[in-house]
């Protein structure tokens, strides 16, 4: 091989890649086969760098043998990192709703945001419950228990209460 040969090998393939039948690491993503602790099958664990849980695990099929996996290959490891991006995804997209939640009061002064944004701190959960009005500005921001519940009945209470912090 020469040595432009071997340069172009090294820019078309990442310094990081690895393809082998049971493990592909590839842009960032990881998909490892392994036995499946629950049955005699085979499972798929897709991991993101820098992330020590898997984004999803799944069934893996048998090879032709019925013994040993079939061998990761190209499609298949596109397909996972699809997948797994998807469900990421959504992940976030869930936590994102389940930390921010708002709601709109039509109060006498006029429509107010209230929302609650928590912080899911180990050392000190807490929430911060702030409320705007129609052009955006802070009306009020008070510290709240990490559990607070935001509904029309709390966030009316609160406006009622001239925003003094909830009990």
């Amino acid at each position: 091989m020469t040595a432009n040969n071997a340069n172009e090998t090294l820019e078309t393939e990442a310094p990081d890649s690895i393809r082998e039948p049971r493990l592909w690491c590839d842009n960032g993503w990881t998909a490892r086969v392994v036995k499946n602790e629950n049955d005699e099958g085979w499972a798929v664990e897709m991991f993101i760098e820098g992330e020590s849980e898997p984004v999803l695990v799944g069934p893996w099929t048998m090879g032709r043998d019925k013994k040993n996996p079939k061998p990761l290959d190209t499609s298949a490891f596109n397909t996972l990192v699809k997948t797994a991006s998807e469900f990421r995804q959504r992940q976030v997209q869930q936590l994102h709703a389940t930390l921010h939640q708002n709601i709109t009061i039509n109060a006498q002064s006029g429509r107010i945001s209230i929302t609650l944004d928590i912080v899911p701190d180990e050392d000190d959960p807490h929430a911060l419950l702030t409320a705007r009005d129609a052009a955006d500005e802070e009306l009020a921001q008070v510290r709240v228990a990490s559990g607070f519940k935001l509904n029309k009945a709390s966030a009316n209470a609160w406006i009622d209460a001239d925003f003094r912090k909830p009990e």
